[in-house]
């Protein structure tokens, strides 16, 4: 039985714990409604003919051939649909004033970000998932397994780079092209530290230098995902222990601190 409202009594607030879990789900309810999982199978499909025309024209080693070119697609596939859809659907929600609809609500604004980040999160853990299954035709499964685990991590790091993008800029291209950005400096920050550190003229002058400890202070920075869902890992063998937790902690320290930014910049907007 409901107790009735008195005089000075106050309307009941959300729980935070209850709209965290209430934006999360209808945030996956939007994927799903958005044929999320339409552009999946397309994409899986497009990849599996891919992968069987490469074992027609492979002369030899045709299953290794198809597992790095199936990984790498699906890879790049599953991070530019993640980075889409948490952009766009951003920018949808702010120009339909839902979200501030929703911050008008007795709720901490920090309920509605972590509710958002949630449901993407969600939303990546399952695009990781069905983008491993099709590795299991060409890879042992425990192998399969690892690269989609390490497939979450890089994908959970893009969800929450997204997030803040869109909310520090506010428009779908500008947000686009600082995650495409971030995440093509990222994966070849590695490759930039050994050009960096052995220029082609070996001249070994101050320029030279200035531009190595810039790259090694940038690299400091930036997570390390060329490291992260390595092809290597199916064609050979499942990486150890410690390579896991290098990518579940590279989730952590940079979801976090990127989840810092982004509350920052919620908290000082005026809506």
């Amino acid at each position: 039985m409901m107790t009735p409202l008195t005089p000075h009594s106050e309307p009941p607030a959300f729980a935070p714990f209850n709209a965290v879990s209430i934006i999360a789900r209808y945030t996956v309810v939007e994927a799903l409604r958005n044929r999320l999982l339409w552009l999946v199978g397309a994409v899986m499909t497009a990849s599996l003919v891919i992968a069987g025309f490469l074992q027609a024209v492979a002369l030899t080693e045709s299953s290794q051939i198809q597992s790095a070119i199936l990984a790498a697609i699906l890879r790049l596939s599953a991070v530019f649909i993640i980075v889409s859809f948490v952009v766009t659907s951003m920018v949808r929600e702010a120009n339909d004033k839902g979200l501030e609809l929703i911050l008008a609500l007795p709720l901490p604004r920090a309920s509605y970000f972590f509710g958002k980040l949630a449901g993407f999160s969600l939303a990546a853990l399952l695009l990781a998932m069905l983008f491993g299954l099709p590795l299991i035709l060409f890879a042992p499964w425990l192998q399969v397994c690892t690269w989609i685990a390490s497939l979450a991590c890089e994908l959970f790091i893009m969800t929450t780079l997204s997030l803040f993008c869109v909310m520090s800029l506010n428009q779908v291209t500008s947000a686009l092209a600082a995650a495409a950005g971030f995440y093509v400096l990222c994966r070849s920050i590695g490759t930039i530290q050994i050009i960096a550190a052995a220029p082609l003229d070996n001249a070994g002058g101050l320029g030279n230098e200035l531009v190595r400890l810039l790259v090694d202070g940038l690299a400091l920075l930036l997570p390390h995902l060329d490291r992260i869902t390595r092809t290597e890992w199916l064609l050979y063998a499942a990486p150890d222990a410690s390579a896991l937790s290098v990518a579940a902690l590279d989730a952590v320290l940079y979801g976090a601190l990127l989840c810092g930014a982004a509350l920052f910049d919620l908290y000082r907007k005026n809506f």
